[in-house]
């Protein structure tokens, strides 16, 4: 399986963005955002998203962002896996302020969405991505460098059965825009490695 962009879709394109072989950049467009009801009750579905389709059950996609132009509160850009509008998690990092941002992942499982995060300094303006799928089960790690990855998640998706769409996806939830930058894009063998402690329970 090799990562190829004209094999990517959109689902709801922004008004603005450029696609080449080995980059691509999207220009968010305001209040665009995405979130499911937890603590905050309400539901936005609006974001840009670009994926591509596949049944393989075990691989890993990776991803640079450059958020160099992030400025607004809440702008941020990353990796996605969007099934539908109840049913999807995503890794980005989020701008807060001047002095710190969030770094962080979304899992929402049929409806209600939960964030993971840590807070990074402003100054970091890149960040790559891994996600990797074992079946239905999935690992988000994200790095610095492109070499040394850390751990961010490991989740379950209720209805990642077979066929999926992964991808990228930028967006604004308030009133700003600014350009995201996604490179070195690459599909791999799952470099999430099979458990090796615990046995799994008998009945599963």
């Amino acid at each position: 399986m090799q990562f190829d962009v004209n094999a990517l879709q959109w689902t709801r394109a922004p008004k603005a963005y450029k696609i080449s072989p080995d980059k691509i950049e999207i220009t968010t467009t305001p209040k665009t955002d995405l979130w499911q009801r937890t603590y905050y009750h309400f539901r936005n579905d609006n974001a840009p998203v670009l994926q591509m389709t596949t049944a393989e059950k075990f691989f890993s996609f990776v991803v640079k962002t450059d958020f160099s132009e992030s400025h607004h509160r809440f702008d941020q850009c990353g990796v996605v896996l969007y099934l539908d509008g109840e049913n999807w998690l995503k890794a980005s990092v989020e701008y807060e302020n001047e002095t710190f941002q969030h770094l962080g992942s979304v899992v929402t499982n049929q409806g209600y969405s939960d964030w993971a995060t840590t807070e990074i300094p402003a100054a970091v303006k890149t960040m790559w991505y891994r996600l990797s799928r074992r079946e239905d089960d999935f690992c988000v790690e994200c790095s610095q460098d492109g070499k040394v990855f850390h751990q961010m998640r490991i989740c379950h998706l209720s209805k990642a059965q077979g066929e999926i769409r992964f991808g990228i996806y930028a967006c604004s939830p308030e009133d700003s825009s600014f350009c995201a930058v996604f490179t070195q894009m690459e599909l791999t063998e799952c470099k999430w490695l099979a458990h090796d402690g615990q046995a799994p329970d008998e009945d599963l």
